[in-house]
């Protein structure tokens, strides 16, 4: 009887843990479905993976409710075969309906596909994209109307809509708001990409080119609807018409918050992708580079949803950056600097291969935060789509990905292509295609969900919420297919069964939802363009009735919006196309609602109510000349470094020259641009003044400035520290500076104030700290010119008292003099002994703070010791009004391409590895607990041969850690630094050398924090920040950091900050800040913006 009891709990347990781990699935794969289709794609000798492009590009998924009984049919679009339609029968069970529809495609290859009501009859129509090989004439696009009795007639040319060309999809919406549905088609240009080089043929119409006709057909194409037929207004609305658009993606919605639809074009290749901002007159501007400052290289899907609910819409775009770091070195690609640098003089953008989540500023711009929020690599992936998977009220993100062969392969490219090419060329014979395709590596990947954590952050749970199989999938779409209140997914894969998610959230998790259906009026039957925002406590659910999305594919009408907890809805709002609106209380959650357009004329307001208040700060017009940075590029003379430090400038420092109570402000120069002395105006203006001492330094670069009393007269003095990494150790160009005020504002030169001391220098701080009346200066050194990642010199200097400076020996300060890769410095009193303590921060390193005993410098204990980062700054203020001095530290952030934290470190190994007489520099991380190259093999081997000789293929190098690649008795002499922490912080003083560490805001973490200033903006007694960052001097692989738009943080007590969004602050600067000055006015404060390569930007605070 026991055994028997032990095996009946035992068989319970095991059944309640099975329960229990089926219960987890989020989704399940319906297997019975009814929907059998496979999008089957064999090569020929004809068609192939080499004669046509996009090949491999898949096909895609429409889902929306052909015959009224309130359930979302499925559309299929297939490549060489029939598309299907399948009829919902209810109960996730579908009808192929598809022989008897009348949609026959006569051997076409179909590609995109949307349902619209293109006659307003209430029924749904089918548009059908096509394209094709470039020498098939077949390519016509399809409208099957609507027959109500579930067969359709194919009417395109009575719409005039029979375009013949390469189209991957359309999207119809109202963009002139005159009530009916307009046309937007993209294609994908059939031009050989290899000929193109780079020349920038953007707005080149397409009648100009000198190609053939067959080659004629990319493009965007807008198609205006005057009254059930479309008229092509392509050029006179602002659209691009160009050979050289490889359009992959669209996608539609107001991205400016003004009741207009603006249109996403998601472009493959180095063409940039365009951002089409509605005019409000029938015309469009393309403002991508107005909007964002990078984008993604080669953009396949596009999908725009509000990610953080706060009622304006981000933009998420699909590339081919792989996740694993073996498929990365075997199939990654990223342009060296010389390519990347001739686009960007040819007038192409800032793109990187990488996927791209544009967080809403609401400001009109965007900030890309895929790092960030771990959604960056999902290898060559297409379909993108943002909806609530798990209705918790936030959307997530699904991504579809794999391609049925990996021809960019870097060993297939290297060796069998090559040798194909080589192989021809000698004997005249072509290779066999069926040769060629076979040696082309096929490698199916589970399609990527992640699931919305708040806060800007996603989790991947592909693998626990049930997607697990391999695939090469391309197109999909989600909609309620069995009217249960939750989105279920259908897929699209080739040479595979298409997938039907059922989504089981309903069960597992009994999140809430709200569901309608919206009918417009007799031009837009089903509201196209509408908005639903559902209103509950403080948080804003808003949908954009668009379906077409993702990649070549559309999803249903009916929105289905999570609500997660909540069961009550405060208020819905309904936005119409023609930005009328309706409003609706007392929603019950886990309802259905039809709402009808009325005839009421309540226009919605769009203009924003945080645009009423006063800002924070006003913008100035100022006549600051630009910052000119030189074109020296730091990979020629060190490869494979991650970043360039010829490009650290411009410094500022304010003070009063010339003794009449206004702050007068130095900004450092460059190399044949040198550093300026504006004297500010009564009237709160600047003037340049011109200072003859600095004429003689224009072979000079800046890399620190500081005003402040050498000599003891009573007036600033300018100290000026060199910068730059083009000199060599110990030229000229690397002296110190000081000039000597004479009181009046006019500088000399003292020649003989420092020795030569060959650094490039980052900061300069001034302090008494051996108490003999004068100024003693601590100056810290960046880098060694030249030799990134060495510990360059840092100096104490001590002031005789007239201005003369020697420097502490080595003995008297050990632990600061070879400190490291130094970025900021402030003396503080942090110990609370009333003497001030020297903080320094900076790369490669943790935070340090050193205390003068009377004799030497001794180094702090403190608990900072293991935060090992990218420190770029450092600030001191009491943030919580304790009376200990607290640090801020700016940091590297945490929406960087390498994110190391304490478990996977970064590092950066240093030797002469291949014994050439020169120091080499190889960055690893680390994956699965072995240090990895960062960098992919042919950058490797081509400064370090070793490697070449080593590993013939990047297969074989992809496998490798450092320790593999290199002798150990080379490595284990190597120098070893570690960066493990990214997080730009407040260390909280506890005493002691105890700091309680507290991140400063996510805003602050989607980029770097190169300055940060402190001041009390609202006058409360408690201690802000402004904060300036961002960088763009990454080798191509990694991208750049550029987040940041400058950040307001105000203190809400004991350490906690709120950053208000530019709207409240009024501070809005794009680029690369390198510094942030105060400025002292007769009767108001500046502050003034330093930014890289660029003009400063000037604010006045209107507190």
């Amino acid at each position: 009887m026991r055994l028997l009891s032990t095996l009946f709990f035992v068989s319970f347990f095991f059944l309640l843990s099975c329960k229990e781990k089926h219960a987890e699935q989020l989704f399940s794969l319906v297997e019975n479905s009814g929907i059998n289709f496979n999008n089957t794609v064999v090569d020929g000798n004809y068609e192939n993976g080499f004669s046509f492009r996009n090949f491999y590009n898949g096909g895609g998924v429409a889902t929306g409710d052909i015959n009224n009984d309130g359930l979302a049919d499925v559309f299929l679009t297939s490549n060489q075969g029939e598309n299907k339609l399948y009829l919902n029968k209810g109960n996730l069970k579908f009808e192929d309906i598809s022989a008897s529809c009348g949609m026959k495609q006569d051997s076409m290859w179909s590609t995109g596909a949307v349902f619209v009501d293109i006659n307003n009859d209430g029924w749904l129509d089918v548009f059908v994209c096509n394209s094709g090989h470039i020498k098939n004439g077949n390519r016509k696009n399809k409208l099957y109307i609507n027959n109500h009795n579930l067969t359709f007639t194919e009417e395109a040319a009575k719409y005039s809509l029979d375009i013949s060309a390469y189209t991957t999809q359309v999207s119809f919406f109202d963009y002139d708001l005159d009530g009916d549905l307009d046309c937007f088609l993209i294609d994908n240009s059939p031009m050989p990409v290899n000929i193109l080089e780079y020349d920038n043929q953007r707005d080149l119409p397409q009648d100009q080119w000198p190609v053939d006709d067959f080659l004629k057909g990319g493009g965007n194409h807008l198609y205006r609807n005057d009254g059930g037929h479309f008229t092509e207004v392509t050029k006179d609305a602002g659209i691009h018409g160009t050979l050289i658009s490889f359009g992959l993606g669209v996608s539609v919605g107001d991205l400016n918050n003004d009741g207009y639809p603006d249109i996403y074009i998601a472009n493959d290749f180095y063409e940039r992708d365009y951002l089409y901002i509605n005019q409000q007159n029938g015309t469009f501007k393309d403002e991508i580079e107005c909007y964002m400052p990078h984008i993604s290289f080669s953009s396949m899907g596009a999908d725009i949803a509000d990610i953080n609910n706060d009622g304006y819409p981000e933009i998420f775009t699909t590339d081919m950056l792989p996740e694993d770091d073996s498929r990365l070195k075997t199939l990654g690609s990223f342009d060296n600097i010389d390519v990347f640098q001739k686009k960007l003089q040819q007038g192409f953008y800032y793109q990187y291969t990488k996927n791209c989540l544009q967080l809403n500023n609401k400001d009109g711009s965007f900030s890309d935060i895929a790092d960030y929020s771990g959604v960056s690599a999902t290898d060559w992936s297409w379909g993108a789509l943002m909806f609530d998977a798990d209705n918790d009220g936030l959307n997530d993100i699904y991504v579809c990905n794999g391609v049925n062969g990996d021809v960019i392969d870097l060993d297939f490219m290297d060796f069998f292509a090559n040798d194909v090419i080589r192989k021809m060329m000698q004997t005249g014979e072509k290779a066999s295609v069926d040769e060629v395709l076979a040696h082309i590596p096929k490698n199916p990947l589970i399609n990527k969900c992640f699931k919305n954590a708040g806060n800007l952050k996603f989790e991947d749970v592909g693998s626990k919420w049930g997607f697990t199989q391999s695939s090469f999938s391309n197109g999909a779409a989600y909609a309620d297919l069995d009217n249960d209140g939750d989105l279920d997914l259908v897929v699209s894969n080739i040479n595979q069964p298409a997938f039907v998610y059922k989504n089981n959230c309903r069960k597992v998790n009994k999140n809430h939802y709200a569901a309608f259906f919206l009918k417009g009026d007799s031009l837009n039957t089903f509201a196209v363009g509408a908005v639903i925002k559902l209103y509950a406590g403080n948080q804003v659910f808003a949908r954009d009735v668009i379906p077409s999305r993702g990649f070549q594919s559309s999803v249903d009408y009916k929105q289905v919006i999570g609500l997660g907890e909540i069961d009550n809805i405060d208020s819905a709002i309904i936005i119409w196309p023609d930005r009328t609106y309706n409003k609706y209380t007392s929603l019950k959650a886990d309802s259905v609602y039809t709402i009808h357009k009325t005839t009421e004329k309540n226009y919605y307001h769009f203009s924003s109510a945080a645009n009423a208040a006063k800002p924070l700060f006003d913008s100035l017009k100022s006549n600051f000349e630009k910052h000119e940075e030189d074109a020296y590029l730091d990979y020629y003379y060190e490869p494979n470094i991650p970043e360039m430090l010829s490009r650290e400038g411009p410094k500022a420092a304010a003070a009063d020259v010339n003794a009449d109570g206004l702050d007068d402000v130095y900004i450092g120069g460059t190399k044949n641009h040198p550093g300026q002395l504006y004297i500010q105006q009564p009237d709160g203006s600047f003037n340049k003044k011109e200072e003859s001492a600095f004429k003689p330094f224009l072979n000079f670069e800046d890399g620190a400035v500081l005003f402040f009393d050498a000599d003891k007269d009573g007036d600033v003095d300018l100290f000026i520290g060199p910068g730059g990494n083009s000199y060599f150790p110990f030229a000229e160009e690397t002296r110190n500076r000081l000039f000597i005020n004479d009181g009046k504002g006019n500088f000399t030169l003292n020649a003989k104030a420092f020795p030569l001391n060959g650094m490039n220098t980052a900061i300069a701080a001034a302090y008494d700290f051996d108490k003999d009346g004068d100024l003693d200066l601590f100056v810290g050194g960046r880098s060694e010119p030249r030799n990134y990642g060495g510990n360059p010199a840092s100096y104490i200097y001590v002031n005789d008292s007239n201005g003369n400076f020697t420097s502490m020996p080595k003995s008297k300060n050990a632990g600061i003099a070879n400190v490291g890769m130094v970025t900021g410095a402030v003396w503080a009193d942090v110990t609370g002994n009333a003497d001030k303590e020297l903080v320094i921060c900076g790369e490669w390193m943790s935070p340090k703070i050193f205390s003068y005993n009377g004799d030497h410098f001794v180094e702090i204990k403190t608990n900072l010791q293991n935060l090992n980062g990218l420190w770029k700054t450092v600030a001191v203020a009491d943030i919580n009004n304790d009376g200990k001095t607290d640090l801020i530290l700016g940091n590297i952030g945490e929406n960087f391409y390498l994110r190391p934290d304490e478990k996977h470190p970064v590092k950066l190994w240093m030797n002469d590895f291949d014994q050439n007489g020169s120091t080499d520099k190889i960055l690893t991380r680390t994956v699965e607990s072995r240090d990895m190259p960062v960098f992919l093999k042919h950058d490797m081997e081509d400064e370090i041969p070793l490697i070449k000789k080593q590993n013939l293929t990047h297969a074989a190098y992809s496998k490798k850690s450092i320790q593999d690649l290199l002798p150990p008795d080379i490595l284990n002499k190597s120098s070893v630094k570690i960066f493990d922490y990214c997080s730009s912080v407040i260390a909280i003083n506890k005493g002691d050398g105890n700091f309680e560490i507290q991140k400063l805001p996510v805003a602050v973490q989607l980029s770097n924090a190169n300055s940060i200033l402190v001041r009390d903006i609202n006058k409360d007694g408690l201690p802000d920040l402004i904060v300036g960052g961002n960088q763009d001097n990454f080798p191509p692989q990694f991208g750049r950091l550029d987040a940041s738009f400058g950040n307001v943080l105000i203190n809400r007590g004991k350490g906690n900050f709120v950053a208000a969004d530019s709207r409240q602050s009024g501070v809005k600067v794009k680029g690369v800040v390198r510094d942030i000055c105060e400025i002292h006015g007769r009767n108001k404060n500046f502050i003034l913006f330093l930014r890289n390569d660029d003009f400063p930007v000037l604010y006045s605070g209107n507190n």
